[in-house]
Order: structure tokens, then sequence, then C-alpha cells
């Protein structure tokens, strides 16, 4: 607990991963959300709209959700260059 109300430690990274499954999840949802979507009922170009969204999504949420990481990689890094 000292480690985390002193900042010794980071609380975020681990809310990173958190973030990045209901992102994931939210990817699969939207893009199945738009595969069953329309009228007309279920056409092959809103399901591979839904298709793409749904891959899109996660892979953004991927490439968001590392770049995150790496400014606390980059944190660690430098600390332990701090202290050596």
């Amino acid at each position: 607990m000292k480690d985390i109300l002193f900042f010794d430690k980071m609380l975020t990274p681990k809310l990173i991963t958190i973030v990045y499954w209901i992102s994931l999840l939210a990817a699969a949802v939207g893009g199945l959300s738009v595969m069953f979507s329309g009228y007309r009922g279920v056409t092959v170009e809103n399901f591979i709209l839904g298709v793409v969204c749904a891959i899109a999504g996660a892979v953004t949420a991927r490439i968001w959700c590392e770049l995150l990481i790496i400014f606390f990689k980059m944190n660690e890094a430098l600390q332990e260059l701090r202290n050596k």
C-alpha cells in the first residue's frame, strides 16, 4: 500500500491492461452491431464492414495501449539508470 500511496509503484500500467480488454470487447460489440444492422437484414456489405470495424478497432486499441505502456517502460528504465 505504501508503494501506491507514495508513487513508488505505478498503478496505471495495470489499469491499461483492463482498458485494453474493455476496448477489445467494445470493438467486437461494435463490429457485431454493424454486421447485423440495417433495415433489410444482414447484407454482405454490412457483414464485411462489421468485420473490418472489429479488426480495425482491435488493432487501434492495441496500438493505443502499447503507446501508453511505452511511456511507463521509459520511466522504469530511467529510474533504473538513476539508481545505478
